[in-house]
């Protein structure tokens, strides 16, 4: 598996790969690149200490749109480890009708078994493709049965089209279809196969709903495996059968003991939980949660699963003791001390991440391999039009947005979704009817100062708010 790669990063790579995404933070990216070096030095630990060296989990504490779940989701993507980010707010305690805290660990599980079988069906890919290259010639030129023994097949040389039986002129034709087959010349040709039909996923509520989520989808998985499996007709393109036929045949290739195997132990020791909202459940907010459900409850409902307990999963029982959490939150209301001590524990690396500047506006929308001005010169491209901004008119976008979030409410990088888009709204409008294709344009600072006027003339930006 890819997570190969990654066990030659040091932490200084890490940083320089978050870095090609993410804008300053340095404190914070540095503190995750060491938690992730850490599980890579834990696994070479050959003594008994590798069960007790458990990760030290980080809370990001910085206000919206400054790039906390970025950076977590970037970190995830570079160790191609299973990542999963939830919000504290939706949890309620024990006793009272929501999500509990356990389905943060199941569907931790969930993203493994699809990394490891993206990873498994790589490995059988050219099998499976062989095999499907078969079954559509068997679909397009079904094969002519053998009568007895019947006499061999003639070699190219020796054929003869007047004096060859059907069996041979059925392979010649085969053949030649193999070859369109192979260069893409059938793509469009329609076909009809036979596809499995899934199984309705409910199944109703069991016992007064007294079930977990565990137990309701092994059961799920179960009924579904005992009923017969039906089968329906369909008619698609040969291209759309490959990709239906590819996956049917890749998983009959795939032992998926294996792959839940493989993907609680990836789970387990390469995992990565992100907690968003966490300061809403902190005691000391005004915000979040009813009235009936203790955040207190919440707290302590989480503690076991940071600090580490067996989870009960539809693909077996998974410990979350070396899961790495990274929790993060605005703390605009609470504090940090309002979560109890316990927890607080258990995130003993605090980073704090700095709101951004002008400057960092004006890095984001220029260094970022992501970088918004590129996104929307790649949709422009897509309608063949150019779009280009010159250099004082991205730092007139920067300023903008900076002085936006200074007067209104500081929504981070968010906001230069809403000053982008309304600079750009108007010529997305009109391509490619009134500008078309081959056309250029260019956005200068004046441009920028004459379309966004009115975002700074009008003080109630609400509807402008993300």
């Amino acid at each position: 598996m890819k997570g190969n790669k990654m066990n030659h990063l040091t932490p200084k790579q890490i940083v320089a790969e978050l870095d090609k995404y993410i804008i300053g933070q340095q404190d914070a990216k540095r503190n995750v690149a060491i938690a992730l070096r850490n599980r890579i030095r834990r696994l070479m630990v050959k003594s008994e200490l590798q069960k007790d060296i458990v990760p030290n989990n980080i809370l990001m504490i910085g206000s919206t749109g400054v790039g906390k779940t970025e950076i977590a989701r970037r970190l995830a993507k570079i160790a191609n480890a299973p990542f999963t980010k939830v919000e504290a707010s939706k949890f309620t305690e024990v006793g009272y009708v929501g999500r509990d805290v356990e389905s943060m660990a199941r569907d931790l599980v969930e993203q493994s078994v699809n990394l490891v079988k993206e990873a498994k069906n790589e490995e059988v890919k050219e099998k499976a493709a062989v095999i499907v290259e078969d079954m559509l010639l068997d679909i397009l030129i079904p094969p002519v049965k053998r009568q007895g023994f019947g006499s061999p097949v003639s070699s190219p040389e020796q054929f003869n089209p007047d004096n060859a039986t059907e069996e041979e002129l059925n392979e010649k034709t085969r053949e030649r279809f193999r070859e369109k087959l192979k260069n893409g010349e059938l793509e469009d040709r329609k076909i009809e196969i036979s596809v499995k039909q899934s199984m309705p996923s409910g199944i109703g509520m069991i016992g007064n709903g007294m079930m977990d989520e565990a137990s309701m989808a092994g059961l799920q998985d179960m009924l579904s495996n005992m009923m017969p499996k039906r089968t329906k007709k369909r008619k698609v393109t040969i291209s759309e059968a490959r990709k239906i036929l590819m996956e049917e045949e890749a998983s009959k290739l795939i032992d998926f003991d294996e792959v839940k195997e493989e993907a609680i132990r990836l789970a387990e020791n390469n995992g990565i939980i992100f907690i968003d909202e966490i300061d809403k459940i902190a005691s000391g907010s005004s915000k979040g949660g009813g009235p009936d459900v203790s955040r207190e409850g919440v707290q302590r409902d989480l503690l076991p699963i940071v600090e580490g307990s067996a989870v009960n999963t539809k693909y077996g029982l998974v410990h979350t003791d070396h899961v790495l959490f990274i929790a993060a939150g605005a703390f605009h209301v609470s504090k940090p001390s309002d979560l109890i001590p316990e927890l607080q524990g258990r995130f003993p690396i605090r980073v704090e991440l700095s709101s951004l500047t002008q400057e960092d506006f004006n890095r984001i929308l220029r260094e970022p391999k992501n970088a918004l001005t590129k996104q929307y010169q790649a949709l422009f491209e897509a309608e063949e039009v150019s779009l280009e901004f010159t250099d004082d008119a991205i730092q007139e976008i920067a300023a903008l947005a900076f002085r936006i979030n200074e007067e209104v409410e500081n929504i981070g990088a968010r906001r230069l979704h809403t000053v982008m888009s309304h600079l750009l709204n108007d010529f997305l409008f009109e391509v490619p009817d009134t500008i078309q294709a081959n056309s250029k344009i260019m956005i200068t600072k004046e441009m920028v100062q004459e379309r966004l006027s009115t975002l700074v003339k009008n003080r109630d930006l609400s509807q402008y708010i993300l």
